[in-house]
């Protein structure tokens, strides 16, 4: 049964598959920040090593809200890898060589195409889809993914 919260059928449908992309995402860069922690070298491997460790930690959290938004709105969220690899727009590519600026670089680059994404679907669920909620909830993460790319890039002055 779909909540009857001022928002129309058709439109939690397309707000929820929105989500699902943006869950998606989320569990990718979780998973590439898992293992920037667990696989890093570099002279200062302990600081990196819990530096990956509180960001992944944060991008867990996301994940649970994301997909708890999802069943808000009378929906599934995907939750396997497969449903994760269809629905993601960023990339497993891996680099090669676990040294920490590499790997900063590359989440970087992930946090920023998230940010640039979140960005863009704020104004279509306000405008579009009639779901503020949702478009102020995206917009705290959009802004959680600017610190963090920020706390990302200080590591590369």
């Amino acid at each position: 049964m779909l909540p009857q919260i001022g928002i129309k059928p058709e439109n939690l449908s397309s707000v929820a598959q929105l989500l699902n992309t943006v869950l998606a995402d989320e569990f990718v860069l979780y998973v590439k920040t898992r293992r920037a922690h667990w696989n890093v070298e570099s002279p200062d491997f302990f600081d990196k090593h819990k530096f990956f460790e509180a960001q992944y930690e944060q991008l867990d959290d996301i994940l649970d809200v994301v997909a708890e938004r999802i069943r808000t709105l009378g929906h599934y969220a995907p939750s396997t890898l497969k449903e994760f690899l269809a629905l993601t727009h960023l990339s497993e590519r891996l680099q090669e060589t676990n040294d920490g600026v590499g790997f900063i670089k590359e989440l970087l680059a992930d946090h920023e195409s998230l940010i640039s994404r979140l960005r863009e679907i704020i104004n279509r669920l306000a405008d579009e889809l009639k779901d503020l909620g949702t478009s102020d909830f995206i917009t705290g993460l959009m802004e959680t993914h600017e610190k963090m790319a920020w706390m990302l890039r200080a590591h590369l002055r």
